[in-house]
């Protein structure tokens, strides 16, 4: 078991956990942070943008930069007396940390500071520079998060080169996972209208759900891309369905669901948007469609970040990495576009947004530990 008391990412890791961060509220987790990076020389502007607190913190003006990306919101805790330790009052036990955001993500964000407080204390003459953008509106909307720094950035035209996103990527043990890339994802609210009437009659009526059947089923069935290397087939999903008003001897007048497209790079938002549209006007129906993007495919499928980042987990754990876009959106989504190389490496997310949440504590030194050696291998 690891030592808790002299451990500063798992001190640092425990002091975060305890703070109810529930998003968007930060509840002082970013001033803990803000505090070490200013002790080791960064530059730190507070960003606040609506209700959602922010911070860009930089240390040095060279190129290249190398970015640590995260979130300090996280979701709520479910009902807290299903937990076996207090979500907000963690605990190690047996060299497991049990708590919310153990997980995803304040163990990972301890491990960022504790990797650069180490890697400048060895290094202080490093090449090129280390930056820190995070967020309390991952959890949340991801409007006035991360996307808002970006923006604030590119007004100035300062450039991310390199980008680690310490999102939970591991699967079955530490670094086996890396995450190069992300699905795109589009949603419809989609409103079939129809007309309210008696189910004895019909022929007076227009039931929504039954002229929508045949498009639905088509839509489901449509293959919309192969794929690649990289990424799996596209997919669509209906989340949500509803009509009628309770009775069961009323025809609905409208039919109301929600569908999301996962999707790779080998189609477009508006590919798809467009051949959605097209099969609802082949069945000819009247419906009402609002589509929501969340955000576009990306894909970081080699250059120095992959190699370093490699090389660290070789270097600290002893074995190979396996390259991966599998999973949901990160907020890796706001800052690959800008031209950045981007990864997420980060503890295993067998347990994160669920009631005992918790990682190992040996992974959190670890993982501050591979941190550490993909700087030496990009900074030096």
């Amino acid at each position: 078991m690891p030592d808790s008391v002299n451990d500063s990412t798992l001190q640092l890791a425990l002091d975060l956990i305890s703070r109810p961060s529930v998003t968007p509220d930060d509840q002082g987790c970013q001033p803990l942070m803000i505090e070490r990076l200013k002790k080791l020389g960064f530059t730190v502007e507070n960003l606040r943008f609506e209700d959602v607190d922010n911070f860009w913190a930089r240390k040095n003006n060279e190129a290249p930069l190398l970015v640590f990306a995260g979130h300090t919101d996280v979701v709520p805790t479910g009902p807290i007396e299903e937990w076996d330790v207090p979500p907000f009052q963690p605990e190690i036990i047996d060299g497991i940390l049990y708590g919310r955001g153990a997980a995803d993500m304040k163990g990972s964000l301890a491990a960022t500071i504790t990797a650069c407080e180490n890697f400048i204390r060895e290094h202080p003459q490093h090449k090129g520079s280390i930056g820190f953008l995070i967020t309390s509106d991952e959890e949340g909307p991801s409007i006035n998060g991360t996307l808002k720094v970006v923006e604030h950035l590119q007004a100035r035209n300062e450039k991310i080169d390199m980008c680690l996103v310490a999102e939970p990527s591991s699967t079955r043990k530490l670094g086996d996972v890396v995450k190069n890339g992300r699905r795109g994802s589009l949603s419809g609210n989609l409103t079939i209208l129809g007309k309210q009437g008696h189910v004895a009659y019909p022929h007076l009526s227009e039931n929504p759900i039954h002229t929508s059947a045949a498009a639905l089923a088509e839509l489901i069935a449509e293959k919309w891309d192969e794929g690649n290397e990289f990424f799996p087939a596209t997919s669509f999903q209906i989340s949500n369905i509803n009509a009628g008003t309770g009775a069961n001897n009323v025809i609905p007048g409208e039919c109301k669901l929600m569908f999301n497209l996962r999707f790779s790079t080998e189609v477009t938002e508006e590919q798809l948007k467009q051949r959605v549209e097209a099969i609802l006007n082949r069945h000819q129906l009247n419906y009402e469609l609002e589509w929501v993007l969340s955000g576009h495919p990306f894909l970081t499928p080699q250059g120095e970040l992959v190699e370093a980042t490699r090389k660290a987990i070789k270097d600290i754990c002893g074995y190979d990495t396996e390259l991966s876009t599998a999973g949901g959106t990160s907020d890796g989504r706001f800052i690959a576009p800008t031209g950045a190389q981007v990864l997420e490496l980060g503890p295993l997310n067998a347990t994160i947004h669920q009631i005992n949440e918790h990682v190992k504590a040996d992974d959190l030194i670890t993982l501050s530990k591979i941190y550490q050696r993909m700087m030496e291998h990009l900074l030096l």
